[in-house]
């Protein structure tokens, strides 16, 4: 089995992460989940969730994945019941108090354990299998020599972060979020202390202790061989754009590794795309060795955030595209549409034209609609980008 899993802060991106191209999605439910500040789904919304990814023959796993207090333990049982009847696929836990009430009381759900658990060894991994979990989510810094390991002595499930977000200390083990802010960060409440500048004494110069961003892109295939069957995306606080790019790009080079038509040139142009959509740098960081300074941002850094992402095609007939703007665009401009199912197509805009039919020559209104003529109809949920990068460039 080979499964790419998206994160998904809310309705819209969970649709969005399975058309295009998720196999599965992982979300935080209205209890126990570790993005405090992200949405999260409603009862309703996992229901509607759960349908909408079964109808799609896919699956929705759910975090229970907060380090609990005895006042939390009240209405877990209950909670996670609930996420089963709902018919939720898995739930990705990280506390044994999860674990347990599950098995005592035969709560019918499959047990991911979280990375937050930071499992970098096969005696923990086979300890968390005796207990009846199916899959590990293993440490972000684990290294190659590890995952082989655990694969050999356990033949569990193991999934694995392939793009996203890192933690400077140990993956939930860090506490510069609360003490700098009082805000819990395995409870939820995260304030990215890792991601500040500070000041040493006098000097002038700025201190940092950011990790880049982790990219597992070119070793997606060593990754199938030594037995990894999850490949997971970070970033339930994400935007649509960022979920539909990085997902569309690491579908399309699983694909062709399983295709046995991957090159080099394939894996150039992702990376562009991933790069160019996530603003940070992004490396491989443990997988090969422990990272250096090579990895880490120590004297500040910077992020430019683009304006990218045009628009989002609400249908297309005839050739005319219906559009919702989502940033500045203008007759001339020079285009990409992308989307579920589709090979990237470029055009050049000639014309707009707002609802009434009237010509306009500017997209200057935040989530405007708007016309276009194309020369071949866009599926639905296809994106406007900016064209930047040519593929053919990278043959």
């Amino acid at each position: 089995m080979i499964e790419l899993l998206a994160p998904a802060g809310n309705l819209e991106r969970l649709k969005i992460a399975y058309l295009y191209g998720a196999d599965a999605v992982y979300v935080g439910g209205y209890s126990y989940s570790l993005r405090a500040n992200a949405i999260n789904f409603s009862k309703e919304e996992l229901k509607e969730a759960t349908s909408f990814a079964h109808h799609l023959g896919k699956k929705l796993y759910v975090t229970v994945n907060i380090v609990f207090h005895n006042r939390d333990l009240e209405g877990l049982k209950e909670y996670l019941e609930e996420l089963s009847s709902f018919g939720v696929d898995a739930v990705i836990v990280s506390d044994m108090a999860v674990i347990t009430i599950i098995k005592k009381y035969q709560i019918p759900l499959e047990i991911h354990l979280s990375t937050q658990a930071s499992t970098l060894n096969y005696e923990a991994a086979l300890f968390y299998k005796e207990l009846g979990v199916k899959r590990i989510v293993l440490a972000r810094e684990a290294s190659k020599e590890d995952i082989i390991e655990i694969k050999e002595k356990t033949g569990l499930d193991l999934e694995c972060f392939i793009q996203g977000a890192m933690c400077t200390s140990f993956s939930g083990k860090c506490v510069l979020s609360n003490v700098v802010t009082n805000r819990d960060s395995n409870r939820g409440g995260c304030a990215q202390i890792c991601r500040w500048t500070f000041k040493i004494n006098q000097d002038p110069k700025i201190f940092s202790m950011t990790p880049k961003d982790l990219n597992m892109s070119t070793y997606l295939e060593e990754m199938i061989q030594i037995g990894v069957n999850s490949f997971k995306v970070e970033g339930r606080m994400r935007s649509v754009y960022y979920i539909a790019t990085v997902i569309s790009e690491y579908r399309h080079l699983l694909d062709k590794i399983v295709s046995h038509t991957l090159r080099v040139s394939d894996i150039r142009y992702s990376n562009d795309i991933i790069h160019r959509c996530a603003n940070r740098e992004s490396v491989p960081q443990f997988f090969q060795g422990l990272p250096t300074h090579q990895e880490q941002y120590y004297l500040g850094r910077e992020e430019v955030s683009n304006q990218d992402f045009l628009g989002i095609v609400l249908d297309c007939t005839h050739h005319r595209v219906y559009l919702e703007q989502r940033n500045f665009f203008q007759v001339g401009d020079v285009v990409e549409f992308f989307g579920p199912g589709m090979d990237a197509k470029t055009y050049q805009i000639h014309k707009i034209y707002d609802e009434e039919g009237e010509e306009i020559s500017v997209a200057r209104h935040p989530r405007m609609k708007v016309f276009l003529n194309v020369d071949e109809d866009i599926v639905k949920y296809a994106m406007m980008r900016l064209k930047v990068f040519d593929k053919n460039d990278y043959l």
